[in-house]
């Protein structure tokens, strides 16, 4: 097990992790965990060749969890944050074999930053 400590650099936006990731998975490693304690910044697994599509995500999820607070009951100022991350998910878990990661082609981890920027820690775990 070990820990990443990455810095996002504005409010929502995805880092990929995908190296940091892959680095140092054991060679006899099933799978590897990836989890994150935190609330307003989630896990996910999508395409790393369009920088489209994380932008069509984002302005998607946007139109269904606004920022503006008049429609949360919560008053952080971070309430889509805390939708979004719930819809996102806190971990993944990827195959591993000869140690390396079993993803797609297209496949990238990232760490999805939902209320930053901040310095964020994901818990990597091989299983």
């Amino acid at each position: 097990m070990r820990e990443l400590h990455i810095e996002t650099p504005r409010r929502a936006c995805w880092v990929d992790i995908t190296a940091q990731v892959a680095d140092g998975v054991p060679a006899d490693a099933r799978a590897v965990l990836v989890f994150s304690p935190h609330t307003t910044a989630g896990v996910t697994l999508n395409e790393n060749a369009d920088p489209d599509v994380p932008h069509d995500v984002f302005e998607k999820l946007a139109r269904v969890f606004p920022k503006d607070e008049s429609f949360y009951r919560h008053g952080e100022g971070n309430s889509d944050a805390h939708l979004l991350t719930t819809l996102t998910g806190s971990s993944v878990t990827i195959p591993a074999r000869d140690g390396r990661l079993l993803l797609g082609t297209w496949q990238a981890v990232y760490l999805a930053e939902y209320d930053g920027p901040r310095r964020r820690r994901l818990v990597i775990r091989y299983l």
